[in-house]
């Protein structure tokens, strides 16, 4: 069984698809410390005149040192349609508004989550739905995971692809360094990381790179957005 872990994103970009992708089984992890100037509560979409702008949920005040299971959304809910507002501007420009206009509202305002990572995981189980990719996705604080041996970052990973028994751990190859072979082939546990490949599509102007999954989806609907899913590729890198 293949695994990756992530912290619950916000309609993150492509790339956190395609790890989902290459995985059998897919760990929100919302046991790690909520980090301010992130992506757990918000994303970036295309600005009106240029540049780029975030879509944001607001949260309630909570401890720095906070998890992101425990941190709350601001109760109230008009930042549902403060972002279907700011995607209003797609309509001159994207092939596909109508349908992921939609999508976007029906997600947003179908979820009654009040934690920004119960939103996060009912959001990204439904675009799964929609772009047809079937994998399992679990919550680590709902796994009773046992995470008493990690003594350094690279090491969570390991310590939950143990428990879990899985063959092969996938991560994103921009952490690479974090991670140690040594101790992920001593577990018997086959460490690679994904390489997206350029991704690039018909934008407007000066092409903005990593952009929320919704850029994507306005673009290039749900089968171009699928063919994206594929460029990747999964390399083991011996150190």
């Amino acid at each position: 069984m293949k695994l990756a872990i992530m912290q619950p994103y916000f309609f993150p970009y492509i790339g956190y698809w395609q790890l989902i992708n290459a995985v059998d089984r897919f760990v929100l992890f919302d046991d790690a410390q909520y980090m301010r100037h992130g992506w757990v509560n918000r994303n970036r979409i295309l600005k009106p005149g240029g540049g780029w702008q975030y879509i944001l949920v607001p949260l309630k005040k909570h401890d720095m040192t906070e998890s992101i299971k425990n941190v709350q959304a601001h109760p109230d809910k008009k930042w549902e349609e403060l972002i279907i507002g700011q995607l209003a501007h797609y309509k001159k420009k994207a092939r596909y508004f109508d349908e992921t206009n939609e999508m976007v509202s029906e997600i947003l305002f179908s979820n009654n989550e009040q934690s920004i990572a119960a939103i996060n995981f009912a959001t990204i189980k439904k675009l799964c739905a929609y772009l047809d990719i079937k994998k399992e996705i679990i919550v680590s604080s709902e796994q009773n995971l046992d995470y008493a041996d990690v003594n350094d970052a690279g090491e969570w990973a390991l310590r939950i692809a143990e428990q879990m028994g899985v063959s092969e751990y996938i991560n994103p190859a921009a952490g690479a360094d974090l991670f140690s072979q040594v101790k992920f082939s001593s577990s018997n546990i086959k460490l690679s990381f994904l390489k997206s490949q350029e991704i690039v599509y018909s934008q407007r102007g000066i092409f903005e790179p990593s952009l929320s999954i919704i850029d994507v989806l306005m673009f290039n609907g749900i089968e171009g957005t699928s063919r994206l899913l594929k460029n990747y590729s999964v390399e083991t890198v011996d150190k």
